[in-house]
């Protein structure tokens, strides 16, 4: 099984293929057995890497904005701010990758993600099932019956007001993932954080960081269809706003063992973005759309969870990726391997583009919270799996909240 992948975006656009292929996919788009949920490439290539600067950015040449000790980092690494501003950012050597966490750099690129370019995504790749995936461990259930995935009744910002999409930049173009708005305990009421799948930021063992990595709350809240959409303005596609990542943080395990297929990493294929408005200061992303969900660590195993719903956009077909779509479903056990922490799994129609769509469930408190994200699936889309949110989790959170502690 593969990691559902980020469906790619044709001209200018990207969407992630990974949404729900069985594995925790790698940062592209191509689904596998279990593909990632995320949309993979298309036209223009380039991927967003997360980023630890903290520091609110300055506008820089050709509309780029980058903070001061971004700058410094760049040229570390021999990137030329005016080179990067004229599409130097496409230029992928798979030598020059910025892999570790302090190596996170992400300008803000004003219009870079256009409407044309937020639409304009390709089906994820045809993935290759693994059959013998979750057999052998004798915790995994059953597969679950297959949960027809429902539309999501527009206007998103009023039924899902924490959903959005994550467009990012990769080797083989632009990408798209789904994601939520999440609380940040540092700053109550003030949250500027977003939950999604590590694979919709890194793209594990054999790559680094995506390029160009932003959030779009409440995408295409209206549910335009494709051809209404070729004639929307951006803030019809984004009426919140585009919201650029400064920070981005996945697990360790992530970085170190995931892949196109998930791999290993799958059970902690999860992320944090930090994410700062393109548009400068002004009020916070949890302000802006109206809320942002608790995370729940540790949630209650898989027999006390009555019910998960599942929200995303997906991409690969039947689905076209411009629409919200949501399944429910009460969870069931799968297990990769003797050591890994085991994951949810539920039954869903839903295809690439929706890796990284917040799962949610009733809290400790009874209030919604969300549990876990979309990582991986089948390539018959019968089912997605996510990661159960642990201590690593925990870890990864806590430590992008620290970092933007006012």
């Amino acid at each position: 099984m593969r990691p559902i992948r980020p469906a790619p975006a044709t001209s200018n656009g990207g969407r992630s293929r990974r949404v729900s292929r069985a594995v925790a996919a790698t940062g592209l788009c191509a689904a596998l057995a279990l593909t990632v949920a995320g949309c993979g490439p298309g036209g223009d290539e380039g991927a967003g890497k997360p980023s630890t600067a903290a520091s609110s950015p300055a506008a820089g040449p050709g509309g780029i904005k980058i903070p001061g000790d971004w700058k410094d980092k760049l040229k570390e690494h021999g990137i030329d701010l005016d080179k990067w501003k004229d599409g130097a950012w496409r230029d992928w050597k798979k030598d020059d990758w910025l892999r570790e966490a302090e190596d996170f750099v992400n300008p803000i690129i004003e219009d870079l993600w256009d409407p044309d370019r937020m639409r304009r995504a390709e089906q994820p790749d045809q993935p290759v099932a693994d059959p013998d995936l979750g057999q052998d461990q004798g915790v995994t259930d059953p597969a679950p019956t297959p949960v027809r995935a429902s539309a999501v009744a527009p206007r998103y910002h009023e039924s899902v007001p924490e959903a959005g999409k994550v467009f990012f930049d990769g080797p083989e173009g632009s990408m798209v993932c789904s994601a939520t708005v999440v609380a940040d305990p540092a700053n109550p009421g003030r949250s500027n954080m977003v939950w999604t799948a590590g694979h919709c930021v890194h793209a594990g063992k054999k790559g680094g960081w995506y390029r160009n990595i932003a959030f779009v709350p409440s995408y295409n809240d209206a549910g335009r269809s494709s051809a209404e959409l070729k004639e929307a303005t951006r803030e019809q596609v984004a009426p919140y706003g585009v919201w650029w990542s400064d920070w981005a943080q996945t697990s360790d395990q992530w970085i170190a063992q995931g892949g196109p297929t998930g791999g290993a990493g799958a059970p902690f294929d999860f992320a944090v973005l930090h994410v700062t408005p393109e548009g400068g200061a002004g009020k916070s992303l949890e302000e802006t759309v109206g809320g942002a969900l608790p995370v729940e660590f540790a949630a209650p195993s898989v027999g006390k969870i009555a019910k998960i719903t599942a929200t995303g956009y997906p991409a690969a077909a039947p689905f076209d990726g411009q629409r919200a779509f949501q399944c429910a479903d009460r969870p069931g056990r799968l297990s990769l391997n003797g050591t890994d922490p085991v994951m949810y799994r539920i039954g869903c129609t839903m295809t690439g583009g929706s890796s990284g769509g917040g799962w949610v469930a009733t809290g400790r408190d009874g209030k919604p919270a969300l549990v876990s994200n979309t990582s991986i699936g089948p390539a018959s889309a019968g089912w997605l799996a996510g990661p159960r949110l642990g201590d690593e989790a925990k870890a990864v959170f806590t430590a992008v909240s620290g970092k933007f502690r006012r």
